[in-house]
C-alpha cells in the first residue's frame, strides 16, 4: 500500500513535468519551431501516464481494502496511510542479518519437541511392565431412617461405609509390552531424525533469507544509481529539445528510460521488503 501511494506521488510528478512540457510544446509549435508531431507525442505520453495514475489509484483502494480486512477493520471506513516506504525500509534496517537465531522461537520446532517428550514418556511406561497397579476406594453413605411419630426416639441414622483395595500384578502378557516398548522407541529415534532435519531445514531457511535480503538490498542501491542517472539523461535532453538541438523522439525515449528506471526501483523495494518478511518468518519473529 505504501509503495502504490508513492508511485501515484512520481507519477503526479511525472504528469506536472509533462504537461509543463506540453504546453511550451505547442506554444513553439504555433511559433513554428516544431512539428505537431512533437506535440502528438507528448500527449500520447501523457495520456498513456494518466492512464497508468488511473489505474494506480483502482489498485491502492483494492489493497488498502485487503488490509482493513486483515485489520478487522470495516472496508467502508477511511484508513489513512501515515507512514512512507523510506521509514519502513529503515526500520531494523541490518538487524535482521545478524539476528542470532533462536529455534525455539519456530512453533513447529516447539510442537515436535513436545511429541517427541510424550514418546519418552510412553518408552518409560512400558519399560516397567512388571510394576504392580495399586487401586483403593473409599464410600461412606449414611440413611436416615424413622416413623411419623412425635416420639424423636423413633428417628434415627443408618450409617454404610465400604473400602477397598485392588492390587494387579502382571505376569505375563505374551510380549504386548516388549512390542509397545520397541514402537515407542522407534517412534522416538524417528522424531530425533525430523528434529535435526528440521533444524537443518529452518538453518537453511535463515541463510538463503538473508542472501535474498542482501541481493534484493544490493539491487536497491543500483536502482537509486540508474534512476538519478536516468534523471540526468532526462534533464539533458530536455533542456537541449527546448534550446532546439534535440528532437522529440530523443525527449521520448529518456522519458520512457525514467519512467522504467522508476518503476524498477519500486519493484527493487517491494522486493526487498518481501525479502525481509522472509528472513523474519525463518527467524520466528512474526512481529
Amino acid at each position: 500500500a505504501l509503495l502504490l501511494s508513492e508511485n501515484v506521488g512520481v507519477l503526479d510528478k511525472n504528469i506536472s513535468n509533462l504537461e509543463k512540457l506540453l504546453s511550451e510544446t505547442k506554444a513553439i509549435t504555433k511559433a513554428g519551431f516544431a512539428e505537431q508531431l512533437d506535440v502528438d507525442r507528448l500527449d500520447l505520453s501523457l495520456a498513456n501516464i494518466r492512464s497508468e495514475r488511473g489505474s494506480l489509484l483502482r489498485q491502492q483502494e483494492m489493497v488498502l481494502n485487503g488490509l482493513k480486512l486483515a485489520m478487522g477493520m470495516p472496508v467502508t471506513e477511511s484508513l489513512v496511510l501515515s507512514d512512507n516506504v523510506d521509514k519502513l525500509l529503515q526500520a531494523y534496517a541490518g538487524a535482521d542479518l545478524t539476528s542470532s537465531l533462536n529455534l525455539m522461537n519456530r512453533q513447529e520446532y516447539v510442537q515436535l519437541l513436545k511429541g517427541r517428550e510424550l514418546s519418552v514418556l510412553q518408552m518409560e511406561l512400558y519399560s516397567r511392565p512388571w510394576l504392580p497397579t495399586v487401586a483403593g476406594f473409599v464410600q461412606y453413605q449414611p440413611a436416615f431412617q424413622g416413623g411419623f411419630s412425635t416420639d424423636n426416639k423413633k428417628w434415627y441414622w443408618i450409617p454404610q461405609a465400604l473400602a477397598g483395595i485392588s492390587v494387579s500384578i502382571p505376569i505375563y502378557d505374551g510380549g504386548g509390552a516388549k512390542a509397545k516398548k520397541e514402537r515407542a522407541l522407534v517412534a522416538v529415534q524417528t522424531l530425533d531424525a525430523q528434529k535435526q532435519l528440521l533444524e537443518n531445514v529452518i538453518q537453511l531457511e535463515v541463510e538463503n533469507g538473508r542472501k535474498q535480503y542482501l541481493n534484493a538490498q544490493e539491487r536497491v542501491q543500483n536502482q537509486q544509481k540508474n534512476l538519478a542517472l536516468a534523471q540526468r539523461i532526462y534533464d539533458t535532453t530536455q533542456t537541449k529539445y527546448k534550446a532546439g538541438v534535440g528532437s522529440s523522439f530523443e525527449l521520448v525515449s529518456a522519458e520512457q528510460g525514467l519512467y522504467a528506471a522508476q518503476q524498477a526501483l519500486m519493484q527493487a523495494q517491494y522486493d526487498l521488503l518481501n525479502a525481509r518478511v522472509t528472513v523474519r518468518k525463518a527467524l520466528g519473529q512474526n512481529n
